[in-house]
């Protein structure tokens, strides 16, 4: 039986609550909901929701890195947002990070997130054998 393993990124914003910013088990690695933190402050990154998806991918990138992977390693996200009038800004930049065959996705709005964030995204990765 595989054994869970957290994944703490050097350098890597800190969580805002008791969670670990990913888990591997097996050969997957899922990440908590990460937002657009700035790691070295710690406050959100300041230009609105476009900024908010950049640093939100950035930091989604520590972690797969801390993993050993990459961005082409990710499977599925969910894309958390306070108001679906900002779907076309932040696919603007999630697009950016996946050139050629996306993951799957889901999208949805929600009332509010931590930290006054605008967008908030998760992520399921595999890990190579």
């Amino acid at each position: 039986m595989p054994q869970k393993e957290v994944v703490i990124p050097v350098g890597g914003a800190k969580p805002l609550a008791p969670y670990s910013p990913a888990i591997k088990f097996g050969n997957l690695l899922i990440t908590s909901g990460q937002v657009g933190l700035d790691p070295d402050s710690q406050t959100m990154v300041e230009g609105g929701v476009s900024a908010q998806a950049r640093q939100v991918m950035l930091n989604l990138g520590t972690i797969l890195e801390a993993a050993g992977i990459s961005y082409d390693n990710i499977l599925k996200c969910t894309v958390f947002m306070t108001d679906m009038n900002d779907y076309g800004a932040i696919n603007e930049v999630y697009g950016e990070f996946f050139p050629n065959d996306p993951p799957a996705r889901s999208a949805v709005a929600v009332n509010a997130l931590p930290a006054g964030a605008l967008v908030e995204i998760e992520a399921i990765a595999y890990l190579p054998e």
